[in-house]
């Protein structure tokens, strides 16, 4: 029996599908998850809302709104939540897991793949040089992106440049984005002594120690070659993986400075190379974008580490959803908590900015990718589709094969 629509149940026809069908379903919503969270949350909305009419609009816009500002990939919570309501826990397990599986297993295949043959071939290099300049221009994009609906004053840019600098001086992560909530916070409460007093400090403590650093840099270059770095445990990924799910919030985006610290410069079992080859590989298949932590696991664990990272960052997303929606919907009114999340927010663009920077740098290493770096990011701003993506990841490899062949 479906429920009918009142003011206190908004849900108008959430059919109670079998098992079978609601995974199908959303298998099918999987395969199709073309260009990024945007257009796969227009798929679901136009399908489950529109045509079948689960949920009110009203609804999904107040469901999409506490989605978006937890962490996790929203696109596939909406999945989760839309099983739950069709059949429970277990349904939306089933949705969830539908909607994951796809963009997973494409991942592990490109992955083995990308280890077993590599791309040391001059044709394999030619098409990611072109791959790696159109994920800059994606970063870049996103960072744009994401700062034109965060940074709405001059509070929230001052606090998005103290986090830049404070990551780039080495601050943990979690500090930095745990501040910049508070200091807004105080902010819009109408504390702002204290908040330029915090905000203030954490500049200062940041610069001192960037100079720190760069003047212990050699020496710290030495230890590290001195100590070495070996092959993480299958535990320590899936660790990894569940903290990164916890910091997912605005977007998989939000995971790149994390995933990449870890992987690249603490522990090293990847180079920025080979991190930016996984995030073109994502870039180019039907899957959130997150789902490149399949290939930062598989690096630095086989199969074994794929699949462990991939669960710890997606368990949260499942979790909340499964466990917690009904509880976390009185969270969206909380205004303090808005302001809190706002500063956070910020934070993490400052983040992603220092991260699109170092990433760049491996990305554009000549004229050629240079070219098809400023051509992608022209396209991007000029093209809104949910092909975009794809597309200009794919003509941009396109791109790097017809110089090598020419050349």
């Amino acid at each position: 029996m479906t429920a009918q629509p009142t003011p206190s149940n908004p849900v108008i026809n959430a059919p109670q599908e079998s098992y079978a069908r609601l995974f199908l379903r959303f298998l099918r919503f999987g395969l199709l998850a073309w260009g990024g969270p945007v257009a796969q949350i227009a798929l679901i909305r136009q399908e489950l809302v529109e045509e079948e009419q689960w949920i009110s609009r009203e609804r999904f816009n107040r469901v999409l709104g506490v989605y978006q500002i937890l962490p996790g990939p929203e696109a596939s919570e909406l999945c989760i939540y839309f099983g739950m309501l069709s059949r429970g826990r277990l349904g939306g397990l089933m949705a969830g897991l539908g909607f994951v599986l796809p963009g997973f297993f494409l991942m592990l295949l490109l992955s083995w793949f990308y280890v077993r043959y590599g791309i040391a071939s001059p044709v394999f290099s030619a098409a990611f040089l072109g791959m790696q300049a159109a994920v800059g221009a994606l970063i870049i994009r996103a960072v744009h992106r994401i700062g034109s609906h965060v940074l709405l004053n001059r509070r929230l840019w001052g606090i998005a440049i103290g986090a830049a600098v404070a990551h780039v001086a080495g601050i943990h992560f979690l500090l930095i984005l745990a501040v910049a909530g508070v200091v807004y916070l105080l902010a819009e409460e109408g504390h702002s002594g204290w908040a330029s007093v915090l905000l203030g400090a954490g500049f200062v403590a940041s610069l001192v120690l960037l100079y720190m650093q760069l003047s212990a840099a050699r020496e710290a270059i030495a230890v590290a070659d001195a100590v070495g770095r070996g092959a993480p445990s299958v535990l320590s990924l899936f660790t990894l993986g569940l903290r990164s799910g916890l910091l997912t919030f605005g977007g998989a985006y939000t995971a790149i400075p994390y995933l990449r610290n870890e992987a690249v410069v603490v522990s090293g079992w990847m180079t920025d190379s080979q991190f930016l080859d996984g995030l073109a590989l994502a870039g180019i298949l039907p899957a959130p974008l997150v789902i490149f932590g399949t290939f930062v696991g598989y690096l630095g664990g086989g199969f074994p580490g794929a699949i462990a990272l991939t669960m710890g960052i997606y368990l949260p997303a499942f979790a909340i959803t499964l466990l917690g929606h009904e509880l976390l919907e009185g969270v969206v009114e909380n205004k303090a908590l808005h302001s809190f999340l706002d500063g956070v927010t910020a934070g993490v663009v400052g983040l992603i900015a220092v991260t699109a920077l170092v990433l760049l740098r491996d990305a554009i290493t000549g004229w050629l990718s240079l070219l098809i770096f400023a051509g992608s990011l022209f396209l991007l701003f000029r093209w809104n589709s949910k092909a975009s993506v794809p597309v200009i990841v794919l003509g941009a490899a396109l791109v790097g094969l017809l110089a090598y062949f020419l050349s």
